[in-house]
């Protein structure tokens, strides 16, 4: 196997995921090398895993289209695709220098719209922070 076009785009994890399963629908042509299989194995089942397993193309087309005032980078806008970010503390790792680009209500307002157009996994399991909460609310 060799690279024809280096760098041609960036794909984001969903359409990591897509591709390697349309790969796997493909019929067999001539001998697939088992170390491929493997990578695509594993990478397939990691990706599941995240939250691009509930993701459309629709949802990253809205998201992407709702984050533009943001005045976000290329890599800042993927990574927020990727990793969907729940916390203000997510996005500082996420966002360069975003104590002196973004307010506290602007992380907020992101927040907001990352909740909106980035379905969050059903399964998943429920944040620290969010427990915290849970676990702190006096029984009446």
């Amino acid at each position: 196997m060799e690279t024809v076009k280096a760098n041609a785009a960036v794909l984001c994890n969903y359409e990591v995921l897509t591709l390697l399963e349309d790969l796997r629908k493909q019929p067999k042509i001539g001998n697939r090398k088992n170390q491929l299989a493997t990578v695509a194995y594993e990478t397939t089942k990691y990706l599941k895993g995240t939250p691009c397993c509930n993701q459309t193309p629709e949802s990253i087309q809205n998201f992407l289209k709702a984050v533009a005032p943001f005045g976000l980078t290329k890599a800042e806008k993927l990574m927020l695709v990727n990793l969907r970010p729940s916390t203000p503390v997510e996005i500082q790792l996420v966002i360069e220098e975003s104590e002196e680009r973004m307010t506290d209500a602007q992380v907020e307002q992101l927040l907001e719209v990352i909740g909106q157009h980035l379905p969050l996994d059903p399964n998943a399991p429920v944040k620290e922070e969010a427990q915290n909460e849970l676990e702190e609310e006096p029984d009446l």
